[in-house]
Order: structure tokens, then C-alpha cells, then sequence
């Protein structure tokens, strides 16, 4: 796992819409579960979890921002509340080969109150306008910010439209917008994620009033076609848990989303058959032979497969094994291959019988 160098390709402007993102997720958007998701998507955009602007700027930079180059197109999210600090995370982010830096101004755990960076960041529209100039000095690749619609008390007709003027005039070249509210004060982050109301309408009234801007939508979006839907007329859907949970889902986005870096229409894909995701195990497989050489266990990079084969015929046995098996000390990748075949036997006695390829994939 290396670095590249930084994409030329996206100097000076943004992805062009419509673009399909997988949020950031802490804990859930490792290198290990967007490798295992470029395999399924060449055109979605993926993000890293967030990553604190100190510990980039102190920490191992390698273990933080290193990534298989295969996971282009790929958004650094930073955190942090000081411009400098973030500018200089950028400039050496940008040189590992992001093709985005992300400012999160919408995480409210217990950790960013602390740090007053997140969500916290929506009461200081100017602190994240700073950062954003900032920013935007240091690298050539576009500069964008995740928010809220608001925090707590603000009224987000207010806060929402307050903070994307402010951060358009600093140079932000995107804001996606994740359609609730954060309550900093009474709910957990957990709590955060589902119980503030979503007001998607909000953010098309944000897009009419900055129609030149690239804004995308986040929160709540289960599906490809919920997503599309609740986005129309928006430059983008972000779908987070969903596609993690369920990441059969994101084998269709190539045949319905154009390639964010160049704009080339959706693909007329095969169907997805036995032999597609054999070629999903074997790219797995060698990741994680890869992974273990440099002394991981074969655990971090299954963690994440389990939610693959929602609802077919052998997903509990796939799930069975990767989560049993997967966990011992000595694990290698010829467990992938095992869970794996317990779906992908089924999958073709299916096709033979007539039926065709996993619906369930494309619902």
C-alpha cells in the first residue's frame, strides 16, 4: 500500500455530477472496506473516515493516509478547527494522491465537542470559511465541506444558508449536506444518525439559491433508487450505512451513476454473475495475502464483507464463516474463498435452472 501522485486530472474543478458517494465512517471506511468497495464500483467516490488535521500533521502518516491506489476516485475528510493546521494536513494529504479534501463539519461526538471541530463548526461559519481559503491555498485539488443542516437551537434556514455562503466566497468547490440536524446537547452520536427529523427540501431550496455550486445530498438514503430520487436536481447522493450494511448494493451504481473523474456514461454491465464475484473474492483474496505479509490478520479486512448477498440463498453460511473462521490468529485468505463459494454455488445452480442472475443484487 503506497502512495500516488497527486491527480492531475481534478486541478481547479469538481466531480461532475450526478456522483454517487459512500460517506466517511468512523471505524467503517478504512482502506479495507474501500478497497472491497472499488471492487464492486469503479465510479463511486469514496471517502476515508475522518482524520484529525494534529494527527496528520504529528502521527504516522503512512498508517493514516497510506491507501491502495486502486481506491480512486478517493476524498480525504479532515478535521480540525485551525487553518494552518488544516492547510498543511491538505498539502500532505494531496501529496499521498487524494483527489478531494473533505473539512467534516458535521461529526458530534463527544471527541469533536471536545476538540470544538464537527458539528460544533456550524455555530462558526467564518472559522470553517477560514479553513476552507486556507485550504485552497495550499493544495490544487478541489476543497469541500460535510455539514448539517444546523446544531441544536439554530434556526437552519439561517445556519445552513449562512455557513455554504460563506464557505462558496472562501472558494469551497462542494458542500454535501447531510439533512438533519446534529443535537449536541441530549443525544448520543448513535442517536444523531436517526432520530432528528431529515429535511430534504431544505437542501434543494440551498441548491436554488446556488445553482453554480455542486451540492449533494446525505442522510437517510437506504437504496440506488431512493437516492436518485430524493437527489434529483442535486449534483449528488451520499449513501453511508446503507451501503456498508448492504454493500451488494454497490455492484449496480456503475450501471446507473457516469464516472465522477470523466464524466463517462454509466456502464451496460453483464449481469452480476458467479464469475463477477469470484473476480471480487480473488481481488479480496490477494488484498488480504497482502495485508498479512506486513503483519495484519485476515479479520481486518473481512469485517467488513459481511454484509455482501443480502437475502440469497448461502449468505448465512458466508456470514458464518467470515465471522468464525475469519477471527482466528492464523487465518488466511482461503477463508474468503470458502464463504464466498458457500453463495456462489447456489448462485449457479439458480442460473442453471433458468432464473437468471442475483435479483436480490439489483433490487
Amino acid at each position: 500500500m503506497g502512495t500516488r501522485p497527486a491527480n492531475g486530472a481534478l486541478a481547479g474543478r469538481y466531480f461532475r455530477a450526478p456522483v454517487f458517494a459512500v460517506a466517511p465512517m468512523i471505524d467503517w471506511t478504512d482502506t479495507h472496506f474501500r478497497v472491497f468497495a472499488r471492487q464492486m464500483s469503479r465510479h463511486a467516490l469514496l471517502y476515508t473516515e475522518m482524520i484529525v488535521a494534529d494527527a496528520v500533521l504529528r502521527g504516522d502518516r503512512q498508517r493514516l493516509l497510506g491507501f491502495d491506489p486502486c481506491e480512486n476516485p478517493l476524498a480525504l475528510q479532515l478535521g480540525g478547527n485551525d487553518p494552518q493546521k488544516l492547510a498543511e494536513a491538505a498539502r500532505i494529504g494531496a501529496g499521498f494522491g487524494y483527489d478531494e479534501i473533505n473539512m467534516n463539519v458535521g461529526c458530534p461526538s463527544d471527541r469533536v465537542q471536545s476538540g470544538t471541530f464537527g458539528a460544533c463548526l456550524m455555530r462558526e461559519p467564518a472559522v470553517v470559511a477560514d479553513c476552507v481559503a486556507a485550504m485552497k491555498a495550499a493544495v490544487s485539488i478541489p476543497v469541500t465541506v460535510k455539514c448539517r443542516i444546523g446544531v441544536d437551537d439554530q434556526e437552519p434556514e439561517e445556519a445552513l444558508f449562512d455557513l455554504v455562503a460563506q464557505v462558496k466566497a472562501a472558494g469551497a468547490d462542494a458542500v454535501w449536506v447531510h439533512a438533519r440536524k446534529a443535537w449536541l446537547q441530549g443525544l448520543s452520536p448513535k442517536e444523531n444518525r436517526d432520530i432528528p427529523p431529515l429535511d430534504y427540501a431544505i437542501v434543494h431550496r440551498l441548491k436554488a439559491a446556488h445553482p453554480d455550486l455542486f451540492i449533494g445530498l446525505n442522510g437517510g438514503l437506504k437504496t440506488l433508487a431512493e437516492g436518485a430520487a430524493a437527489s434529483a436536481g442535486l449534483d449528488g447522493m451520499m449513501l453511508g450505512r446503507a451501503a456498508y450494511q448492504d454493500s451488494g448494493l454497490l455492484a449496480q451504481v456503475d450501471a446507473q451513476v457516469p464516472h465522477p473523474l470523466t464524466g463517462a456514461p454509466a456502464l451496460d454491465l453483464p449481469p452480476r454473475d458467479a464469475d463477477f464475484w469470484r473476480g471480487v473474492s480473488q481481488a479480496m483474496q490477494d488484498h488480504a495475502v497482502r495485508h498479512i505479509e506486513r503483519g495484519g490478520r485476515l479479520i481486518h479486512v473481512t469485517r467488513h464483507m459481511v454484509g455482501l448477498f443480502q437475502g440469497l440463498a448461502g449468505a448465512k453460511r458466508y456470514r458464518q464463516i467470515l465471522s468464525s473462521e475469519a477471527a482466528r490468529t492464523d487465518a488466511g485468505p482461503e477463508v474468503i474463498a470458502r464463504a464466498f463459494e458457500a453463495v456462489l454455488v447456489r448462485m449457479e445452480e439458480t442460473q442453471a435452472d433458468g432464473d437468471g442472475s442475483n435479483a436480490a443484487l439489483s433490487a
